[in-house]
């Protein structure tokens, strides 16, 4: 007998009694996730983190007590492998910078369908980032504005020249078959080298790597490409 899946336990935050409902409904005929709580403000999601371990928190940003981005540092210090996917009305690059310097994974507009929703989550648990590229063009131009500030002991120098092909795609938004396809290599070569990118440069995710690159100059900031 074939052994059961493990599916993904998803944590659903948001201060709309409606906006829950309709995510757990979405969300409910999925074989590869499992819905484990429900939060309505920041403080709750904290809280139901602790208590149901999620592999992923779907996160909106604008609640009552506590808003979403506050709630997403917290949790991340407490459990940095948990992984947040911001899900909201506001099409709004200054949003969109504070969730990824929070620790947020991906930025979802609230106005994708089901099949862009399950993309997303999936992409996301498999540690790829899911950002709007209209909006990060935005962020990551801003983020190159302000002056590098290359710290001593900066890891510039570890990453190999494989890994500095790698990053600046990575912080186009490619996924890691589009840079394959790119750099003419395996998907599975591009995660390893990822990964390895990600442990240089001491961060906890793909996004998190992308804005320390610009952030320090590693990387010249330039529009993602979908």
């Amino acid at each position: 007998m074939a052994a059961e899946r493990v599916r993904a336990r998803v944590l659903i935050v948001d201060d709309h009694d409606l906006a829950r409902a309709g995510l757990r409904e979405l969300l409910s005929g999925s074989r590869d996730l499992e819905i484990v709580g429900e939060a309505r403000d920041g403080q709750e999601a904290i809280s139901e983190a602790r208590e149901q371990r999620p592999d992923l928190i779907l996160m909106d940003v604008r609640m009552p007590d506590m808003d979403g981005l506050t709630a997403t540092r917290r949790v991340k210090a407490e459990q940095p492998g948990v992984v947040v996917l911001m899900f909201t009305l506001h099409e709004d690059p200054n949003y969109l910078l504070e969730a990824m310097e929070a620790g947020a994974a991906g930025y979802l507009l609230k106005g994708a369908t089901r099949r862009e929703l399950l993309s997303s989550i999936r992409a996301v648990l498999r540690g790829e980032s899911v950002i709007p590229p209209n909006l990060a063009a935005q962020v990551f131009k801003r983020l190159a504005g302000v002056a590098p500030a290359e710290a001593a002991g900066s890891p510039a120098g570890s990453l190999t020249a494989r890994e500095q092909e790698v990053l600046v795609l990575l912080t186009r938004g490619y996924t890691n078959r589009r840079i394959a396809e790119e750099i003419g290599v395996s998907p599975s070569t591009v995660k390893a080298h990822v990964e390895h990118i990600i442990g240089k440069l001491n961060v906890s995710d793909r996004t998190q790597a992308a804005v320390r690159a610009v952030q320090t100059g590693l990387v010249p900031a330039e529009p993602p490409i979908s």
